[in-house]
């Protein structure tokens, strides 16, 4: 059997490897190398599309980085070496995005915009499965992938040879370099010169980047010699900070710092920067760009803590646990929102609490005063009832009675023009008859709802605003909301959930934040009739699949029923698809899809 038959044996046994890999079937790992099936496995956990390529998208990518500079020359002259070659020399940077690309063949050309592997788009393993780029990347080393070795079919005419280009000073992966092209022209050289491609670009980047790494590292040794406070230097592939530094600020305070001071140094000018840390402490920050050969190398950033006043009590610190009754609850973004709460009741401060629907704003506001004053009246007005000029008139009564200690006036953001003018009046009212003992008012809006000309006027008299972050933001709170929930809603009964359920839960967007959290254990609790732990069959289909792209309602539907098949035929996929009219291989490929996790037999 000569070279090319023995080829199109083995190739159609690994096309026959990968349909029963997809299958969810068993596989001869013997049929497929090692890293190839690590990858695909990969692919499956990430529920990447194999019968298409859709992949995230940035238009028009900054281009203006040391690695796009370094790699230019040195690809354009291996592309006048490979001329009329048809090869297709791709850049990335680390995320597997594409940042250039440059091919000598016009069919190659057209094949890969119709993939997508063109500047802008990226070609990460999470999006697109198998590939070159995106599994060195994964892998941390080169790596070729050959036509079906692809895990998406659209890609298995192709033959791919990535690299990964890291630092040559910081070590850290900084992009790749991929060279691809028909799969039946590639041959073994093809990986051997991405390597070759992959050590020129390092050299040049240790070249181009010593430089200007020296100058900002010289510069990092001044501030210190001239200080002893804390000091940070930094540019896109450096960080330096002395010990003073390293002693003194928390690692969530460090992050926020880099991050601001990054953001700053962008621009190319001194600045100053006040900014409130993630533990409550303030600090100012002097940012200061550092030249080198011409251009922005980075920036030296000098750090003073800001003391908080001499009143201030320690128990008021966000970085510290405050008690509020019904409320539970760890994260840092959420301890610092119910602090900044708790600091504007205790100054008696009216607040605008905003922030996306569901988030709490005004359990916490409940909570608060309970804690401040638990024998004070607490009244809720909801704006959505404004209907009628008797709306007024009755916030104007609460706002006035003697025994109101506290109000909150709830959707701000449905109150039209008219009834806006008349509440801010009637707040500057009560601010003058009951000047001695005002009630603490809170009103509550949409997320970024507090800068609509309307409302200005009326947000004149509330000098705080505190936004309640989303709970994908501080979702490492739901170990604790999950018992809190369930200990209301089965009235104390034993019920508790399993580990894989919360990793489930854990796993949710939440877009509807802690109220569809309740909701959803509502459904769970209503729907069982016995105590012990919920597992992941309790809870509603959604929940049963896990997906990392929007579902239109047509797509959601299709999800549920399949959830629900697999339900009625306790996990049986073969039974499943026959009830829904479709193949075995459809209905596989549809659960990896929609990331759904299969009920237990």
């Amino acid at each position: 059997m000569d070279r090319s038959t023995t080829a199109t044996t083995d190739g159609s046994r690994l096309a026959q490897t990968r349909l029963r890999f997809l299958a969810a079937e068993s596989v001869d790992p013997l049929d497929v190398r090692d890293t190839i099936l690590a990858s695909w496995w990969r692919s499956r956990r990430w529920n990447v599309a194999a019968d298409r390529i859709d992949l995230p998208y940035v238009r028009n990518p900054s281009l203006d980085l040391p690695l796009t500079r370094s790699a230019s020359p040195i690809l354009r002259r291996l592309r006048e070496q490979l001329d009329g070659q048809p090869i297709s020399l791709i850049l990335t940077d680390s995320t597997g995005m594409v940042l250039s690309r440059l091919t000598g063949d016009i069919d190659l050309h057209r094949h890969l915009d119709s993939v997508q592997l063109a500047p802008g788009f990226s070609y990460a393993e999470r999006f697109v499965g198998t590939n070159g780029i995106g599994t060195a990347l994964e892998g941390g080393r080169a790596m070729h992938v050959f036509g079906h070795e692809h895990y998406a079919e659209n890609l298995e005419d192709l033959a791919c040879a990535g690299v990964p280009i890291q630092h040559p000073i910081t070590g850290k992966t900084v992009g790749a370099i991929d060279l691809t092209c028909w799969r039946k022209d590639a041959g073994p050289l093809l990986i051997t010169l991405a390597k070759t491609t992959a050590d020129q670009i390092r050299q040049a980047l240790l070249t181009d980047s010593g430089v200007r790494e020296l100058e900002l590292f010289q510069a990092y040794l001044q501030a210190c010699r001239r200080t002893a406070g804390m000091v940070l230097a930094l540019n896109n592939d450096v960080v330096m900070m002395n010990d003073h530094a390293r002693h003194l600020l928390d690692p969530a305070d460090q992050s926020a710092l880099l991050g601001l001071a990054a953001e700053a140094l962008a621009h190319g000018h001194r600045t100053q920067i006040l900014i409130d840390l993630p533990t409550g402490n303030r600090a100012r920050m002097s940012c200061r760009p550092v030249q080198g050969e011409g251009r922005v190398c980075g920036g030296v950033v000098h750090v003073t803590l800001i003391e908080s006043g001499a009143g201030a009590a320690e128990s008021s610190r966000p970085g510290l646990r405050l008690f509020l009754p019904g409320l539970v609850g760890s994260g840092a973004l959420w301890l610092r929102c119910c602090h900044e709460v708790d600091q504007g009741y205790g100054a008696e401060d009216w607040l605008v609490l905003s922030g996306e629907p569901g988030v709490g704003k005004l359990a916490l506001a409940r909570a608060v005063h309970q804690r401040r004053n638990a024998t004070g009246r607490f009244h809720v007005i909801d704006a959505a009832q404004a209907d009628d000029a008797g709306w007024i008139d009755g916030v104007r009564a609460e706002l006035l009675d003697d025994g109101m200690s506290a109000l909150v006036i709830r959707h701000l953001d449905r109150l039209d023009t008219g009834y806006l003018h008349a509440l801010s009046v009637a707040l500057r009212e009560v601010r003058v008859l009951r000047d001695a003992a005002p009630p603490w008012v809170v009103v509550t809006l949409g997320q970024d709802e507090c800068t609509e000309p309307d409302r200005t006027a009326l947000l004149e008299l509330f000098p705080r605003t505190v936004e309640i972050p989303p709970l994908r933001h501080h979702i490492e709170d739901l170990r604790e909301l999950v018992p809190l929930f369930l200990l209301r809603l089965s009235h104390g009964s034993d019920l508790m959930c399993s580990p894989k359920t919360m990793q489930l839960l854990m796993r949710s967007n939440w877009s509807g934040n802690a109220e569809q959290l309740y909701q959803v254990l509502r459904y769970v609790v209503a729907h069982r009739r016995r105590a012990g732990s919920i597992q992941p069959d309790d809870l509603p289909p959604e929940f049963r699949a896990v997906s990392r792209r929007p579902l239109t309602q047509l797509e959601s539907m299709e999800r549920d029923a399949i959830v629900q098949s697999l339900l009625d035929t306790r996990g049986n996929k073969g039974q499943a698809a026959k009830s829904l009219g479709m193949s075995r291989a459809t209905i596989y490929r549809k659960i990896h899809d929609y990331g759904i996790i299969t009920p237990r037999p």
